[in-house]
């Protein structure tokens, strides 16, 4: 069990992060994604967990302007070569007090 995942009942939780971060956020219910705006930058995302994501990704690409594929990262292919086992490790909920 991790110490946190995306799940409905952290929805919440990122929509008032977001809106502290000064975005505003709304649903747009035709397409059914999640908006968050501010500065004129807008995102789009299909959970507002995603929404956190993204909005993570451009505060530490911190763009002046945009740019096509202002968001990508150089470096190794990850997504494809991601481990497919997890390492050893003690979760944090496991750690005795």
């Amino acid at each position: 069990m991790p110490a946190l995942s995306e799940y409905s009942n952290v929805y919440n939780t990122a929509l008032l992060i977001l809106k502290s971060k000064g975005f505003r956020v709304w649903l747009d219910e035709p397409s059914n994604l999640y908006f968050a705006e501010k500065n004129g930058w807008d995102f789009a995302s299909d959970t507002p967990c995603g929404l956190l994501g993204v909005v993570s990704i451009y505060e530490y690409k911190s763009p002046k302007a945009f740019t096509e594929y202002w968001w990508k990262e150089s470096g190794p292919d990850e997504y494809g070569d991601i481990s497919r086992t997890a390492p050893e490790y003690t979760p944090v909920w496991d750690i005795p007090k």
